[in-house]
């Protein structure tokens, strides 16, 4: 039996996201002087607000 759904069919149906996800590293200096990395992920609704994370 040949497949009723194509791929295309599939790729159509979905909905375009309306936000966007970064990966946000921000540095934290320890007690002991070493640096540690924190990594988390933001989503925004526009690539021009990422000047403003904190």
């Amino acid at each position: 039996m040949a497949k009723t759904q194509s791929f295309a069919d599939k790729a159509k149906g979905k909905k375009k996201a309306d936000h966007i996800t970064v990966k946000f590293v921000k540095s934290v200096k320890t007690a002991n002087g070493n640096y540690k990395f924190n990594e988390k992920f933001v989503r925004l609704e526009d690539i021009n607000k990422v000047t403003e994370l904190k």
